[in-house]
């Protein structure tokens, strides 16, 4: 999540925690130990110039389960060996920083980009792709709440304003699972009818809502794509064929770099050939064609291909178009598509090829 959303949720779970004498304090404490394990890109970026290892390297040992809660008990007791608050209350603020660094992965896991909640064990990265990276609706009331404490840090009400907060905050994070499950459930016959009920996919809303989705899923020559609003959609989901150049990505497939990315995005990407290079790019984030992560991994060299330096590119989309076309999706559901069954035609053909090898071979 952004960096305002994890320094009010660590602010807010701290200060619930510590002593109400303390509560400014610990809002403060709260807030820079939820944004500490982003501060990783600083190492990362100095020690590499390789996108790919940039991208890949962030939320791994600095938002691992199996690391922060030492990190936490290593601060607290050099807090506690100086004596001050800490020392005063050693039990309450042992628990308020172990929860202000906790739950930073645990938050960023509900997002698509990928958290090695369980690094460095060899698990893909979790991404349970509930929430945008922001999302007003989840941070405001933390953030309301962090402001009654500071300013009524021992008064009656802060401890209350904090608990209702939390609980909110608790309670949008859980509307968003609730959410991507009804998109998935109205997704599965859409994708079935394709022949795709077992394609590898997707789901992940669109910016700064819960309401408006997008679902991915892979096919043998590249993915479809489609959108589900929750407010607007009633009838069947509609999807759209994209290609991918798969003889190209399969020559590259054992790149390190193209290795790694595959490892970190569970393979969700596309292939493409642009001015003599491969290009790659991530379909967990963005929408065809304009991705956030995208890179070249290698150049032409005549029939084959010749790997590179990853070169990430900048991403190219209109946001200042984007937002209000996806604000006029969110409440209007487009028009049923008569030739819809024609745009997915290549696919058919290639699912009905499978089925009639299938046959012969039974045969």
């Amino acid at each position: 999540m952004d960096s305002l959303t994890q320094i009010v949720l660590g602010a807010a779970l701290s200060a619930a925690i510590a002593p109400a004498k303390h509560r400014r304090a610990a809002l403060l404490a709260g807030a820079a130990l939820g944004t500490l394990p982003d501060l990783d890109v600083i190492p990362v970026n100095l020690f590499t110039d390789d996108p790919v290892a940039r991208m890949t390297w962030h939320r791994s040992l600095s938002h691992s389960l199996l690391v922060l809660p030492f990190v936490a008990w290593a601060i607290w007791g050099w807090c506690r060996a100086r004596g001050g608050r800490v020392a005063e209350s050693p039990k309450r603020w042992f628990w308020a920083m172990q929860a202000a660094l906790l739950t930073h992965p645990l938050l960023d896991a509900f997002t698509v980009y990928g958290t090695q909640l369980l690094w460095p064990l060899p698990m893909k990265p979790v991404m349970w792709s509930s929430v945008f990276i922001i999302d007003p609706l989840y941070t405001i009331w933390l953030l309301i709440a962090c402001a009654i404490a500071w300013f009524w840090h021992e008064r009656r009400m802060a401890q209350p304003a904090l608990l209702v907060g939390l609980g909110l905050s608790s309670l949008y994070l859980g509307g968003s699972l609730w959410a991507k499950h009804r998109v998935e459930r109205d997704a599965a016959p859409a994708l079935a009818k394709l022949g795709l009920e077992n394609a590898p996919r997707f789901s992940v809303p669109t910016p700064f809502n819960t309401l408006l989705w997008r679902v991915v899923a892979m096919t043998p020559d590249g993915f479809v794509e489609g959108e589900r609003s929750l407010a607007a959609d009633r009838g069947p989901m509609q999807f759209r064929h994209y290609r991918s150049d798969i003889p190209a990505f399969t020559q590259v497939n054992g790149y390190p770099a193209v290795h790694r990315l595959q490892w970190f995005n569970h393979g969700f990407m596309k292939a493409e050939q642009q001015d003599g290079r491969l290009l790659l790019s991530d379909l967990r984030m963005g929408a065809e064609p304009d991705y956030t992560f995208r890179f070249a991994v290698a150049e032409r060299d005549g029939e084959n291909w010749r790997e590179i330096e990853p070169e990430q590119l900048k991403w190219s989309a209109d946001v200042k178009q984007a937002l209000p076309a996806m604000w006029a999706r969110i409440w209007n559901e487009p028009a049923i598509v008569a030739d819809a069954d024609a745009q997915m035609h290549p696919l058919q053909e290639a699912t009905a090829m499978r089925a009639r090898v299938h046959s012969d071979t039974l045969k």
